[in-house]
Protein backbone atom coordinates (compact mmCIF):
# COMPACT_ATOMS: atom_id res chain seq x y z
CA UNK A 1 0.00 0.00 0.00
CA UNK A 2 0.99 3.82 -1.02
CA UNK A 3 1.89 5.89 1.83
CA UNK A 4 -0.33 8.48 1.91
CA UNK A 5 2.02 11.19 3.30
CA UNK A 6 4.15 10.78 -0.01
CA UNK A 7 7.03 10.32 2.27
CA UNK A 8 9.71 7.62 0.13
CA UNK A 9 11.73 6.38 3.06
CA UNK A 10 12.76 3.36 1.11
CA UNK A 11 14.02 5.68 -1.33
CA UNK A 12 17.24 6.42 0.88
CA UNK A 13 17.92 3.13 1.85
CA UNK A 14 21.67 2.37 0.95
CA UNK A 15 22.21 5.72 -0.16
CA UNK A 16 25.91 7.67 1.09
CA UNK A 17 24.86 11.38 1.55
CA UNK A 18 27.44 13.59 0.72
CA UNK A 19 29.48 11.58 -1.88
CA UNK A 20 29.83 11.98 -5.40
CA UNK A 21 27.70 10.14 -7.17
CA UNK A 22 28.70 8.38 -10.46
CA UNK A 23 26.80 6.00 -12.71
CA UNK A 24 28.21 2.70 -14.15
CA UNK A 25 29.43 4.25 -17.77
CA UNK A 26 31.46 6.64 -15.09
CA UNK A 27 33.17 3.59 -14.10
CA UNK A 28 36.42 3.35 -14.12
CA UNK A 29 37.02 -0.60 -15.81
CA UNK A 30 40.49 -2.38 -16.29
CA UNK A 31 41.32 -4.31 -20.24
CA UNK A 32 40.28 -7.69 -17.54
CA UNK A 33 36.75 -6.35 -16.95
CA UNK A 34 36.11 -5.81 -21.24
CA UNK A 35 37.94 -9.24 -21.27
CA UNK A 36 35.87 -11.05 -19.09
CA UNK A 37 32.58 -9.36 -20.39
CA UNK A 38 34.05 -10.75 -24.25
CA UNK A 39 34.27 -14.00 -22.90
CA UNK A 40 30.72 -14.43 -21.15
CA UNK A 41 29.23 -12.84 -24.93
CA UNK A 42 30.56 -15.77 -26.59
CA UNK A 43 29.56 -18.17 -24.36
CA UNK A 44 26.16 -16.66 -24.20
CA UNK A 45 26.14 -16.85 -27.96
CA UNK A 46 27.35 -20.27 -28.36
CA UNK A 47 24.35 -21.20 -25.76
CA UNK A 48 21.77 -19.51 -27.83
CA UNK A 49 22.89 -19.92 -30.99
CA UNK A 50 25.43 -22.78 -31.35
CA UNK A 51 23.46 -24.87 -29.33
CA UNK A 52 20.36 -25.28 -30.96
CA UNK A 53 22.36 -25.89 -34.49
CA UNK A 54 23.94 -29.05 -32.82
CA UNK A 55 21.01 -30.31 -31.47
CA UNK A 56 18.79 -30.70 -34.87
Amino acid sequence: MADPTGDDAAADVGETHGSERTTAPMSEYATRDVAIGFVVLVVGVAVAFGLPLVLV
